[in-house]
């Protein structure tokens, strides 16, 4: 990158936005130049379990079904998790066959699914090879930064 230079004050200016806003990633580009700001997600997800109308001798059973199942997926080594807001989409097209099915092999960078987002639609591929064993959103359904989607294993 010799005779490149960026200015670090626009880095840590464009890092700045991406934290205020849970955007993923901001690239700016002007006339020769390009600067790209990337961000990794971490996956949180809280179980809520209704208090009311359950007798005091069920209440630890019900906590720990209702937490055990959410936090399994949230840290699933396979985890595939959204990388934006948007709305999913698990086929190329309405009425056409999916991109992948739970069961199916899949091959590192293989399409799993398509997110919309600003009218651009991202293709989510697969980080590594592997089974798909829970698709954990329906087509059409709106997803959220970091919300898990798929499970390779």
């Amino acid at each position: 990158m010799s005779g490149v230079h960026f200015d670090a004050a626009a880095i840590r200016e464009l890092a700045k936005i991406l934290r205020e806003t849970d955007l993923t990633e901001i690239e700016l580009v002007e006339k020769d130049s390009r600067i790209r700001v990337a961000r990794q997600i971490t996956v949180t997800q809280v179980a809520h379990i209704p208090a009311a109308g359950a007798p005091a001798t069920a209440a630890p059973a019900v906590a720990a079904a209702a937490v055990a199942e959410p936090v399994s997926d949230a840290t699933h080594p396979g985890l595939i998790a959204s990388p934006m807001v948007g709305v999913a989409y698990l086929s190329p097209e309405p009425g056409a066959a999916a991109f992948v099915t739970v069961g199916a092999k899949v091959s590192q960078g293989q399409t799993l699914m398509l997110i919309e987002a600003m009218k651009t639609f991202n293709q989510i591929r697969a980080p590594r090879a592997g089974t798909v064993t829970r698709i954990l959103v329906e087509g059409g359904s709106p997803v959220e930064y970091g919300e898990p989607l798929m499970i390779i294993e």
